[in-house]
């Protein structure tokens, strides 16, 4: 442990009720375990911006959709950006840190991800699908997400403006994480029943799966910071990305053993300590 401990600000909204998740929970839980080797004062993410000149480190958590406080985080942002604030994850990720737009820039690109449109003539382009899901490239945990029907999507005037983004509904076998700490790879979870998105259980990756998700922890180029590569299985076994979230993703800490927990917690303290300059 360092003589003089790093400070370490961490921001969450403990109050937050997020649909089969606990945030409160995973955020005592963890912020707990960062006080025996740093000094740790957690706070709402409307108090970020007063408190966080005071730290060497701001670690962003389980902070809920920034939507719900849109103006506060774009303040917060800006600030710590113009101050040089040590943010983790640091600002500059290119996934759903900056909205859902690289959906369709990996999908033109050729990248292994559910066909995606954001225009009325790039739907014909689309996989035909019994359903299309419609989610605002501002949303977070699902907010604004709609299905509709191609008839419903052909009159659908959220395309007009390219604010939304389009997908088929997939028939996917179930869905699968993969979590990282500085691009390394640390456990993955599944969905053993895909309408119970958060009912989690350990999964052990192959070769081929774990290729899939280092190469969009790699296009992120995020150097430092926590990533969860959320994809689906499809009938034909493929994997394909449904999202890359690299603001504050949701770790799902209950759902690991008491060993793989340690694991993780380990690894991020030594993150911590690098990106603070303190190791």
């Amino acid at each position: 442990m360092p003589s003089v401990q790093t400070s370490v600000l961490y921001v969450t909204d403990l109050s937050y009720e997020a649909q089969g998740r606990r945030y409160g929970d995973e955020d005592v839980f963890l912020s707990s375990r960062l006080r025996d080797t740093f000094a740790v004062a957690v706070c709402h993410p409307l108090d970020a911006v007063a408190l966080m000149d005071a730290f060497d480190v701001v670690v962003v958590r389980n902070s809920g959709p920034v939507l719900n406080y849109q103006a506060a985080y774009e303040d917060f942002r800006t600030r710590a950006l113009r101050q040089g604030v040590r943010v983790y994850n640091p600002l500059t990720g290119k996934a759903d840190m900056a909205g859902k737009e690289y959906l369709l820039d990996l999908s033109v690109a050729g990248y292994p991800v559910i066909p995606t449109a954001d225009r009325r003539e790039g739907v014909d382009q689309l996989p035909h699908a019994d359903a299309y899901v419609a989610k605002p490239k501002a949303g977070a945990d699902s907010l604004g997400l709609r299905v509709l029907t191609r008839d419903e999507l052909d009159v659908f005037d959220g395309l007009e403006s390219g604010d939304v983004l389009v997908q088929p509904r997939v028939d996917f076998r179930y869905e699968v994480s993969f979590y990282f700490i500085d691009r390394v790879f640390q456990y993955a979870l599944r969905t053993p029943d895909s309408d119970r998105r958060w009912a989690l259980e350990p999964y052990r990756p192959t070769g081929d799966d774990l290729a899939f998700a280092q190469r969009f922890v790699d296009w992120n180029a995020l150097d430092h910071g926590i990533q969860r590569v959320d994809a689906c299985r499809t009938r034909d076994g493929r994997l394909l990305l449904v999202e890359l979230e690299d603001l504050n993703p949701y770790l799902s800490l209950d759902r690991l053993a008491p060993a793989d927990r340690d694991a993780f917690v380990a690894a991020l303290k030594t993150s911590l300590l690098r990106f603070s300059g303190s190791n």
